[in-house]
């Protein structure tokens, strides 16, 4: 049953909830609880009377008791714990803490916290939020949706745990990442949480430590594989086509083999996009954007190393190849300059182990010949540094250490500020530390990592590294895709958001070296991509005829605010 809907009164123009349940079941919603802050009269008209102490009390004095709290937390997974907790008692008092302590409270609720929180999900479970699709209920998917208690859902944050941060196959214990991102969709976006839904496909896992684990509470059997994997998943979307035709479906932390299919097969038929391959991709660019523009050099005058060939990697390697198309190169310029890297090396034309979105990035065979290297049968990252003169070099591979201080030494001789994004996740995975590009260039290298780390002083200078994260972009991205009323989500739209991005970093903070803007502006920033999107989209002939000003307005406008509504009560009839 739905326990509240949105409404206005159309005599005074107020907005208000309407309330469909009472009493205790009022004060255990999270979406509706507002503790002492409900009123008088709220209290007597929804069954509440005696329930509360009697003092009343206001969002700002509540954020203050709940932080108190937080603080007396020993570390982080505590204060994970923490803030689930409050998330499940209060969604308003939660993103108000929230959005008061951005940038304090990003790397608890999301990368790096979030990564030790799913390993251990089973063990710190209190209680469930989003819904599990299983083989066993998926007959059952219209059920299931039109339980929901929300008003409405118009954005799905979906995974099945199989490629979780840096950290592999998870199972439903993964269910740590939709939340996550919903939680950066209301935070950073402005999505209103009650249209919001975080989804597991539980098809087991091949994790022997989860199935060995008697604590462990999603599916004990292998992970589902082939026709019946992709059975369930086309049930799943013809699910969501059904009950929630307009919503927007984010795909996040599938294994690369099925992101890239689930992309390809659905991106026409219902709006969706892969945050890993394209949220990555064109955060990234973000970066590159800014880092161009420091250094006052053009993508075409750099040469790109990139390590790493799943869904990040790829991601980043197709936008660099737009930038440079775009710039006037052909497409074969355009393969001599990026030099990708995977398992088997540096991707060469021929490789029998190449897949689809690879192909266009392998370096034809002749563009190698006369290059000095250590194994005659393989071009390792070292062989491929020390011929390709690098001026950029990029890691999404979870091997910690990788751009060892040889290879960021050799980077260091081929440009003055030479660009590292080493974006692996969580912080014990990235590739190299921005101290050691600072070692390597002399404080010149400008550093983008997965997760953040703190400033340095560089002989009296201060640096900094940006952290390239998705929150830049996916949340803006989702807000523009249904406010406009996009039919699809495009890579024009992605591009148009990574220049949005890199246009907010001021040269205060480039002088910093900065790629990327301040935390504390992701409000603004998400408001400034989802406009973007959605002129994009409306030049595309894809979504909404607003012009620049009212598109602007439209998306400010829709940005959700943290606060207590105002509430009356209506029949438990009309939620049904």
């Amino acid at each position: 049953m739905k326990t509240f809907g949105f409404k206005i009164d159309p005599l005074t123009g107020e907005d208000f909830y309407e309330i469909y349940v009472r009493g205790r079941q009022l004060l255990n919603d999270s979406h509706l609880n507002k503790g002492s802050a409900f009123t008088k009269e709220e209290r007597l008209s929804l069954g509440l009377d005696g329930m509360l102490r009697p003092g009343l009390g206001s969002l700002e004095t509540q954020v203050h008791r709940v932080y108190e709290a937080y603080l007396r937390k020993h570390d982080d997974l505590e204060r994970y714990i923490y803030l689930a907790g409050l998330q499940d008692r209060s969604e308003p008092l939660f993103y108000r803490l929230l959005l008061d302590h951005l940038e304090e409270m990003v790397p608890i609720v999301y990368t790096p916290t979030v990564g030790q929180a799913c390993m251990q999900l089973s063990h710190i479970q209190r209680r469930y939020r989003g819904i599990y699709i299983t083989p066993e209920n998926i007959a059952n998917i219209d059920q299931i949706f039109q339980g929901l208690s929300q008003p409405q859902v118009s954005l799905i944050v979906v995974t099945d745990g199989e490629r979780i941060l840096g950290l592999g196959d998870l199972g439903s214990d993964g269910m740590g990442i939709p939340v996550g991102k919903v939680s950066l969709y209301v935070a950073a976006g402005g999505v209103h949480p009650a249209v919001c839904l975080a989804v597991t496909l539980d098809v087991g896992t091949n994790n022997q430590r989860l199935l060995d684990d008697p604590l462990y509470l999603g599916i004990r059997r292998p992970r589902m594989r082939g026709a019946e994997y992709e059975e369930l998943v086309e049930k799943f979307i013809l699910g969501v086509k059904r009950n929630f035709p307009g919503a927007l479906l984010q795909w996040e932390d599938f294994a690369k083999q099925t992101a890239f299919k689930n992309l390809d097969r659905y991106r026409e038929r219902i709006l969706s996009f892969n945050d890993d391959i394209q949220g990555t991709g064109s955060t990234a660019l973000a970066a590159l954007m800014t880092g161009m523009r420091i250094k006052q050099s053009r993508f075409q005058d750099e040469r790109y190393v990139i390590v790493g060939m799943g869904q990040a990697g790829t991601g980043i390697a197709m936008n660099i190849r737009t930038m440079l198309l775009e710039e006037g190169l052909s497409e074969e310029e355009a393969r001599k300059r990026i030099f990708a890297v995977d398992m088997q090396g540096l991707l060469l034309e021929g490789d029998p182990l190449l897949e689809g979105p690879q192909l266009p990035l392998a370096q034809a065979r002749a563009c190698v010949d006369g290059w000095k290297l250590d194994d005659a049968n393989r071009i390792g990252l070292e062989d491929v540094v020390r011929n390709a003169h690098p001026t950029v070099l990029i890691g999404v591979t979870a091997q910690p250490g990788l751009f060892s201080e040889a290879i960021l030494a050799e980077t260091a001789k081929h440009s003055a500020r030479p660009i590292v994004l080493a974006l692996s996740n969580p912080t014990h995975k990235c590739e190299c530390s921005p101290e050691a590009v600072w070692k390597a260039t002399d404080g010149k290298g400008l550093v983008a990592t997965g997760s953040p780390f703190a400033p340095m002083d560089w002989h009296g200078k201060t640096l900094q590294a940006s952290q390239c994260n998705n929150m830049y972009i996916f949340p803006g991205v989702g807000l523009g895709s249904l406010v406009c009323k996009a039919s699809r989500v495009t890579d024009g739209m992605f591009l148009a958001a990574s220049k949005a991005i890199s246009t907010f970093v001021t040269p205060a903070q480039e002088a910093l070296g900065l790629l990327l803007p301040e935390m504390n502006d992701i409000r603004q920033v998400s408001a400034a991509v989802a406009t973007a999107v959605g002129i994009e989209a409306r030049n595309a002939g894809l979504g909404r005829l607003l012009n620049d000003t009212q598109m602007a307005e439209a998306m400010t406008r829709a940005q959700w605010a943290p606060k207590y509504a105002s509430y009356r009560p209506g029949s438990p009839l009309k939620g049904d």
